[in-house]
């Protein structure tokens, strides 16, 4: 997978598979402005509704034709996931994000899709979050498939049950001890090997200041993409991710510099050191945009 593949995420929408206008959303036809969307067969569904899911998707994949919004299917387990994979059309889907990915079912969801292409995003959810050791074993399991994997993400509900915690929607996650020191850790642990990590979900979904915060802070640590659960913080997202004019001239100064080591703006500019990050702000601009009014817009809700 490229790096334009993760950039390109965007917000993306939680959609259970039984949703009542899940084909509107997934052709495209409805958020039009959406760039990715997670249809799941996991947590949100019973036994019952789990089995109607899988029918939608059956039936979905055969009227199903791929356009620019990016698309991944959350498997309940391994065995839904081989049941997934057996469904006409499933090639056209982009890819799967991988639920509760642990040391005892990581190697097994990896060797049942090693013989496609699909885009990965595994979510490590467990005990594991909290030890270590037992991340390090993870990335290196994700690093023999590491051109499939687009980004990683964590469980951050989950992190919160293991810790008999409860977040309020005026803080940020990295405002408390805990949780701070084990999302520190994750984004250490992956992002020095090379792999991008997601922000976490903001439950508070009609709190518009608290999700603006909670974006801007991810950004601010490094993350990138956010699975939404509202329409709503669609567009919010996209605002949120243009960069600005500064940002972007400044990028585009580094890439294009002949020299090593330059003035930029009264600061010392690396070309080697800077280029990589900079990329990722042309990137981010070319699907994003580069707008004055992202500073208005920043401000108002601030």
């Amino acid at each position: 997978m490229n790096e334009k593949n993760y950039i390109a995420l965007g917000g993306t929408l939680f959609v259970p598979s039984t949703h009542k206008n899940l084909e509107n959303i997934i052709c495209h036809e409805k958020y039009v402005n959406l760039k990715s969307v997670l249809v799941d067969t996991e947590d949100g569904l019973n036994e019952v509704e789990l089995s109607i899911g899988l029918k939608a998707i059956e039936k979905l994949l055969k009227v199903y034709k791929k356009k620019k919004l990016l698309v991944f299917i959350r498997p309940k387990n391994t065995n839904i996931l081989k049941k997934l994979l057996s469904m006409s059309g499933i090639e056209k889907i982009d890819g799967f994000i991988l639920p509760k990915f642990s040391l005892t079912n990581a190697k097994e969801y990896l060797d049942i899709l090693k013989p496609y292409d699909f885009g990965l995003m595994p979510s490590i959810e467990g005990k594991e979050l909290f030890n270590q050791n037992e991340l390090h074993e993870l990335k290196d399991i994700l690093l023999t498939s590491k051109q499939n994997i687009v980004l990683v993400r964590f469980g951050l509900e989950d992190m919160l049950r293991q810790l008999s915690m409860k977040r309020s929607c005026e803080e940020s996650l990295f405002d408390y001890a805990a949780t701070a020191s084990v999302i520190g850790n994750f984004i250490a642990v992956f992002k020095s090997a090379g792999f991008v990590v997601s922000g976490g979900v903001y439950p508070c979904f009609k709190d518009e200041d608290g999700f603006i915060r909670d974006v801007k802070r991810d950004l601010k640590e490094g993350l990138f993409s956010k699975t939404i659960i509202h329409p709503n913080q669609i567009k919010i997202v996209n605002d949120l991710y243009k960069v600005s004019r500064e940002e972007y001239d400044e990028a585009k100064k580094i890439c294009e510099s002949q020299n090593t080591v330059f003035n930029l703006n009264d600061k010392m500019a690396e070309k080697l050191t800077m280029e990589p990050y900079s990329n990722i702000i042309l990137i981010r601009a070319e699907i994003y945009g580069v707008a004055d009014k992202l500073i208005r817009y920043i401000t108002v809700h601030s």
